[in-house]
Order: C-alpha cells, then sequence, then structure tokens
C-alpha cells in the first residue's frame, strides 16, 4: 500500500504530519528482533471520534487501519476498516495523551498486542508474501495476543482505482478463538502494557503538565473519556 504522498512503506507521511517538538510520539523505530514473529497491536485513541488503531509489522514499519467499532471475536461482524499512514514499529508500545491542536489529539492505550503469522496464500493455495496480499487486496494471519487470538482477514472492498480512497473489512475466521463476542466497550478497557484506563492516562497526563498549579491537599479535576462505543466484554 502507498502512502498519501505517493511513497511505499515510508514514514515521510507520519513524520510530515507531526511535530515532535510537541508530541510525546516516537519518532525513530525500535528495531525488529529476528528472533520472534512479527508483531501486532491495538490501540483505543479517544480523538476527535473514538476508535481503535489496528497495526501489524511489515517490512519495518506498522501497516495502520483505524477501526471504528474495533476488532471483534464474533465471524459475523464485519468492521470497518479505514487505512492511515505507516508507523513506526515504536509506536507498538505507546500510550499516553497526544496534546490538543496536535494531529490526532488525545488519549492512546494500547489495548492488546502480541505477535502474529501469515496465513496468505494464492489461489492454489500457495504461500505468498504478506505484502504482496495486502497489495492485492486480501491477506489472512492468525494473531497471538493477549486478548485476540486466532485468524483473521482483511480484505480491501474500495480503492483498488487510482485516486479513489481505501476502505478494508476486518474480520475474524470462522474458528476455535470465535465466539460471539463484539468489542469491549473502549471507556472501560484497560491496557494490556499498563493495566490503566483511558481515564486514569488522561488523568496522569494532567498532573504531570501542571504540578505547580496545584493546592496543597488537592488533585486537578478529571478528564473522562468520550463517545463510548461497542458491546461485549
Amino acid at each position: 500500500m502507498a502512502t498519501k504522498d505517493g511513497t511505499k512503506d515510508g514514514l515521510s507521511e507520519y513524520h510530515r504530519k507531526r511535530d515532535f517538538t510537541r508530541t510525546a510520539e516516537p519518532k525513530g523505530d525500535a528495531p525488529h528482533d529476528q528472533g520472534r514473529a512479527p508483531g501486532f497491536v491495538v490501540q483505543i485513541h479517544d480523538a476527535s471520534a473514538m476508535h481503535f488503531d489496528f497495526r501489524l509489522e511489515v517490512d519495518g514499519v506498522l501497516k495502520s487501519w483505524a477501526v471504528p467499532k474495533g476488532p471483534s471475536a464474533d465471524p459475523h461482524d464485519k468492521r470497518l476498516a479505514m487505512p492511515t499512514e505507516d508507523h513506526p514499529l515504536a509506536y507498538a508500545d505507546f500510550e499516553g495523551v497526544i496534546g490538543a491542536g496536535e494531529y490526532g489529539g488525545g488519549t492512546v492505550i494500547v489495548w492488546d498486542s502480541g505477535t502474529y503469522r501469515s496465513l496468505a496464500t494464492d489461489r492454489r493455495h500457495h504461500e505468498v508474501p504478506f505484502a504482496e496480499a495486502l497489495e492485492h487486496g486480501h491477506a489472512s494471519f492468525w494473531l497471538d495476543g493477549t486478548k485476540l487470538r486466532g485468524g483473521y482477514a482483511l480484505t480491501r472492498m474500495r480503492g483498488a482505482k487510482e485516486g479513489e480512497r481505501e476502505a478494508w473489512l476486518l474480520v475474524k475466521h470462522d474458528d476455535e478463538h470465535a465466539s460471539d463476542h463484539s468489542t469491549t466497550e473502549p471507556t472501560r478497557a484497560r491496557s494490556a502494557l499498563s493495566g490503566r484506563t483511558l481515564k486514569q492516562v488522561a488523568q496522569e497526563a494532567s498532573r504531570a503538565e501542571a504540578p505547580s498549579t496545584e493546592k496543597p491537599g488537592t488533585h486537578p479535576a478529571d478528564v473522562v473519556g468520550e463517545h463510548p462505543q461497542g458491546g461485549g466484554p
């Protein structure tokens, strides 16, 4: 997949959108551990609209999709997934608050992370490179995460034509890890890294930004997440 500026598999679009003197988001990469499978991460992002960011490590970057309702373990759920710019590998560990007025301003937590393996094959069931499968518009993979497990597929349903905005579907395979559970309710979800909720991350960031304004024995006002979505546990 190409970035919006026409480059392939690069971070120029990611860098162009961010002022790293004003955001704590990682600028560079974390090196890939050659001894492990490629990684994935799902982050909850309380931006102008609450959504989940689904990211797969491919060719040294995190290929990324915004999934408004989040991944589901129910094979009957077809989740809209809108491609966003490639992110650096170091982003897999990022959680915190992106400042107001910055691109993607809002609170981020890591909802799930782990490794994945490609299940991508051609029509003759021969294995194909995962990046090539994505380029052709359909890629299957197996997730080994804390919360997400089993087979999933990403399928492009719009955007194969030049100039057309891409839209994909993220769907669970009907396997032993499938269930009728939908997506977690994001404002109650806890980070797979720190155990914190969106609200707790926002509160801690608020305290860190203005410690001199606190009076003895008082705390900054709570920052509450908005626009709950989703259903099951």
